[in-house]
């Protein structure tokens, strides 16, 4: 008996990573994704009375749009966390709203990459395609001891000289 007690408690302390490992995907699975608000965003640039912070904003009639017209390829938008975080999905709300006569009145991203920095300053990109349609977008974005997210405009619907690209509202789910 005190032999069986012995390696039972040297199996658990050898497999205590596997445990740990094993417990925060269960957790993961059974738990509901909280909203993870950033505490600072930025752009690559924002036109006059649409500045980064209203993509971020918790209002889907308010919106980003980088500074010069056109398609927007290359321009970002950027969310920091103070504290490290576990990501699980994006919400997107491409174009200028959810109501459908305002959302095509801009370009809207139809290609966006995802890059996504940890605390130890590692990165990952994830490629996103969004449909040309008002409101939410839903995405899996999975990453841990994240403090960094970056969504970068690859490609758009709509383009013109006369438009800029515009994102209403990006929101992060996942645990503190």
């Amino acid at each position: 008996m005190p032999l069986t007690v012995l390696l039972l408690a040297g199996l658990a302390w050898f497999a205590r990573s596997y445990l740990n490992e094993a417990f925060t995907f269960t957790r993961d699975q059974t738990s509901k994704p909280e909203a993870l608000r950033p505490d600072t965003t930025r752009a690559s640039s924002e036109a006059s009375g649409h500045r980064a912070g209203a993509a971020f904003d918790g209002f889907n009639n308010r919106y980003w749009a980088p500074a010069r017209a056109g398609a927007g390829h290359g321009q970002y938008l950027e969310a920091d966390f103070a504290v490290p975080v576990r990501l699980r999905k994006v919400i997107i709300t491409p174009g200028t709203s959810a109501k459908q006569d305002e959302f095509l009145s801009q370009a809207r991203p139809s290609e966006i990459t995802v890059t996504l920095t940890t605390a130890d300053g590692d990165r990952s990109t994830k490629a996103l395609n969004l449909e040309d349609q008002a409101g939410q977008q839903t995405f899996d974005l999975r990453g841990t001891d994240v403090v960094r997210v970056r969504l970068t405009a690859d490609a758009a619907f709509g383009a013109r000289p006369d438009r800029r690209l515009a994102v209403a509202e990006v929101e992060f789910f996942g645990r503190r």
